[in-house]
């Protein structure tokens, strides 16, 4: 369960995020890659929240981003609202706590979220040269681990982890 007022904060972050993103962050590639700063911010509220809260605001995230870039509408929407529902089902079905968790997660969804634009691109017919994508590919997932721990940690404060356990306070065995 979420609050409105997690779902406002969400929208908040994500917001400065993508302005951060498309105004600053897009056009400088260090070592041939591009952080990707929605993405991270993205996956860790997923790890926080879960995956149908993570689903939506992927899908927010990606139709910001691709009305800000005038890109094909829905394009990231789909591939932040896979990522967001993957991530939080990691977070509800692993522990949360658990220190690599949202560095794994991090390097996993990069991976795939470049393969997914490879393959979306693929589909729609639009020209999709694997070595422009998948040559800046270490250095995109090495900029996003650097940012992991201080989204992570500023998203943790901000988003408190809510105890399942807190939520049952009757349990009766049957049998």
């Amino acid at each position: 369960m979420s609050s409105a007022l997690d779902v406002v904060k969400a929208v908040a972050f994500l917001f400065i995020a993508v302005l951060i993103e498309v105004s600053v962050i897009g056009a400088y590639t260090p070592l041939g890659g591009t952080a990707d700063l929605v993405l991270v911010v993205l996956i860790s509220i997923a790890l926080l929240r879960g995956s149908v809260f993570g689903a939506f605001a992927g899908f927010g995230a990606g139709l910001l981003i691709d009305t800000a870039n005038l890109t094909t509408l829905g394009f990231t929407s789909l591939l932040l609202t896979l990522a967001g529902f993957w991530t939080g089902r990691y977070g509800e079905t692993t522990a949360r706590d658990r220190f690599h968790a949202p560095f794994l997660a991090v390097a996993v969804i990069t991976v795939l979220y470049a393969f997914g634009t490879l393959a979306l691109n693929a589909v729609l017919g639009e020209p999709a040269p694997a070595d422009a994508y998948l040559s800046g590919l270490p250095a995109t997932v090495l900029l996003n681990l650097v940012l992991t721990w201080p989204v992570y940690s500023l998203m943790r404060k901000v988003f408190p982890p809510v105890d399942v356990f807190d939520r049952v306070h009757d349990v009766r065995l049957l049998g």
